[in-house]
C-alpha cells in the first residue's frame, strides 16, 4: 500500500498526484507549500514517495534513488490506489515529474505537470532525457526556471518536444524557481506564479 499525504477536497473533481525529486521527500518545504496552495484553489492533491524515500522515512539507509522500473511501478501502483487515471493529473518535482511523464500515456491520465523538468543532468547537456517527450500525447505543463541548471530556456528551445507540452517560464528561476537576489524578483513571487500556472492548467483539464 502506498502512503499518501492528501490536501484539499476528499472527493470529486480533479486530483493532482505529486511525486518528489531525487533528494527531497514528499513533505519537503517546496512540495508542502505547493500542495497546500493548489488545494486552496479547490483541487485535491495527493503526494507519495518512491520506495527508497519511504525506506529512509522508516529508518532505512540513505541510498540512491530506485532504478527506473521500480520508480515507474510505484507510479502505476499509486494511480491504481487512487481509483485509476480518469480524474488524475500526475506529475511532481524534478525526477518525480520525469517518471510521471514516462507513464502518463500508458495510463491515460488527464494531464501531466512537471515542476522543474530535469532535461539533462547539470553540466551534462549532452545527456538528454527528452526522447519520449517528442511523442507525448498527454496534455502537459512544464513549469521551468529560465536559469534552471537542468535545462535553461535557451537549451530547451532547441529540443524536439510534442505539441501537447506547454512550458511556463519563471523568469530568473533556478530548479526550484528561486531567482538571484540581484534580479529584483522574490522566491515567494516566483513560486506564486508557478502555482497559478498549474491551477489554470488543472482548471483546463477538469
Amino acid at each position: 500500500m502506498t502512503d499518501f499525504l492528501q490536501d484539499g477536497p476528499e472527493s470529486g473533481g480533479t486530483t493532482l498526484v505529486l511525486a518528489h525529486g531525487a533528494g527531497g521527500p514528499m513533505d519537503s518545504p517546496f512540495l508542502a507549500t505547493f500542495a497546500r496552495a493548489i488545494a486552496a484553489e479547490g483541487f485535491r492533491v495527493a503526494r507519495f514517495e518512491f520506495p527508497y524515500m519511504a525506506a529512509r522515512r522508516h529508518g532505512g539507509k540513505r541510498g540512491a534513488p530506485d532504478r527506473e522500473p521500480v520508480l515507474r511501478a510505484a507510479w502505476h501502483e499509486a494511480i491504481a490506489e487512487l481509483g485509476g487515471p480518469q480524474r488524475l493529473v500526475i506529475g511532481g518535482k524534478s525526477m518525480g515529474g520525469r517518471i510521471a511523464s514516462l507513464v502518463a500515456d500508458e495510463e491515460g491520465v488527464r494531464g501531466l505537470v512537471c515542476l522543474g523538468y530535469p532535461f539533462h543532468p547539470p553540466g551534462q547537456p549532452q545527456k538528454l532525457r527528452t526522447a519520449h517527450l517528442a511523442a507525448l500525447a498527454t496534455p502537459a505543463l512544464i513549469v521551468q526556471g529560465t536559469r534552471d541548471a537542468f535545462g535553461t530556456r535557451e537549451e530547451v528551445a532547441a529540443y524536439a518536444l510534442s505539441d501537447a507540452i506547454r512550458i511556463r517560464w519563471i523568469e530568473g528561476g533556478d530548479h526550484s524557481w528561486k531567482p538571484p537576489k540581484s534580479s529584483g524578483r522574490t522566491e515567494k513571487g516566483n513560486v506564486a506564479e508557478g502555482i497559478q500556472a498549474v491551477a489554470e492548467f488543472l482548471r483546463s483539464r477538469a
